[in-house]
């Protein structure tokens, strides 16, 4: 039996009676976890839920409206498996488990953690549908197309899974390219070699990859090739085998550009190309290849094309916000 499918054995819940329900595990220290110091995951869920809590021995107590009853004990039970299995609880968790048992989530807790990403420092859980079938179709299709808004989490968990699989010994290589264009702003000519002069395109996968594994790790399979940092006017005539490779801010890439991209793979690799199709920093916009490269490969059954929108925001929530107003702009405008 997987560690995954033994998780609701631990976990009992009763119904006191119409307004209280009580939820017990087996083993105290992990409640000692879950509560948090001074109760402070507690007072968290009480304040998102209008409940009150009550914690004593290995059992926590639920005193609300009878109609959110059921979804209290889900979110509770979420964040009690999430710390089985990962051994930590961020307050992004308990806000994650508030939203997805009072929104009609209709995943069961067990099945909410089918794609965790395990690293190093940290695991990743899904935050949305989307990025879970996400996940799902970076371990399991040969190329994946991913467009959406920042913040969403697609280079992050593109970064996630790649360096996983390479962990894991599935694959010898992992390639992070992006094309070397400037955001609105001519920096004129950066000093150094070829990858000092790229880096500052690609930091935000360095970030990721140093938040996962910790700059040691990192620098060392950067030395050894392990990792590469390839810009993406350099990828033109290779053949990709036994890797991974990413091609991030794809919309700043060309129709054709993107094409040459894809057509890289061989064999035992996996590509994935993420952008934003509202963010193109080319100088004419219309040559970005993005979403026409997703309308063209749309009926390829073997490359999976995931849409990301502003509910699928992880950042701050007033991302999400900022997002939803600048479409409004733009709806409004056409």
């Amino acid at each position: 039996m997987s560690e995954i499918s033994k998780l609701e054995q631990k976990i009992i819940i009763k119904k006191v009676d119409k307004e209280t329900v009580n939820i017990q595990v087996l083993d105290n220290n992990i409640l000692l976890s879950v509560v948090g110091e001074f109760n402070v995951n507690l007072s968290q869920l009480e304040k998102l839920t209008s409940t009150t809590l009550f914690f004593r021995g290995n059992s926590i107590t639920a005193k609300g409206n009878p109609d959110n009853l059921f979804s209290i004990s889900e979110a509770i039970k979420f964040l009690i498996n999430k710390f089985i299995l990962t051994n930590c609880i961020e307050k992004s968790d308990i806000i994650l488990s508030v939203n997805r048992s009072f929104n009609g989530n209709k995943k069961t807790n067990v099945q909410s953690f089918a794609q965790l990403i395990k690293t190093p420092r940290k695991s990743i859980l899904a935050r949305s549908q989307k990025q879970s079938d996400y996940i799902k179709a970076l371990r399991e299709n040969d190329i994946v197309i991913a467009l959406g808004p920042a913040g969403t989490g697609k280079s992050f968990l593109a970064v996630s899974v790649a360096i996983t699989m390479l962990m894991e010994k599935k694959i010898e290589r992992v390639i992070l390219s992006r094309p070397a264009v400037e955001a609105g702003e001519k920096l004129g000519f950066l000093p150094g070699d070829m990858k000092e002069k790229v880096d500052p395109y690609l930091r935000p996968l360095y970030d990721a990859l140093y938040e996962l594994f910790g700059f040691e790790i990192i620098d060392k399979k950067i030395e050894t090739g392990e990792i590469e940092i390839a810009p993406l006017a350099f990828m033109r005539g290779r053949t990709l085998k036994n890797c991974f490779a990413i091609l991030d801010e794809a919309q700043n890439a060309t129709e054709t550009q993107i094409k040459m991209f894809l057509t890289r793979i061989g064999e035992n690799s996996k590509l994935a190309v993420n952008g934003d199709p509202s963010q193109v920093d080319l100088i004419n916009k219309s040559y970005s290849g993005l979403v026409k490269s997703k309308n063209i490969l749309n009926n390829i059954k073997e490359i999976k094309i995931i849409e990301f929108d502003h509910n699928d925001v992880v950042r701050h929530p007033l991302v999400s916000k900022i997002i939803k107003a600048y479409q409004k702009k733009d709806n409004d405008q056409s």
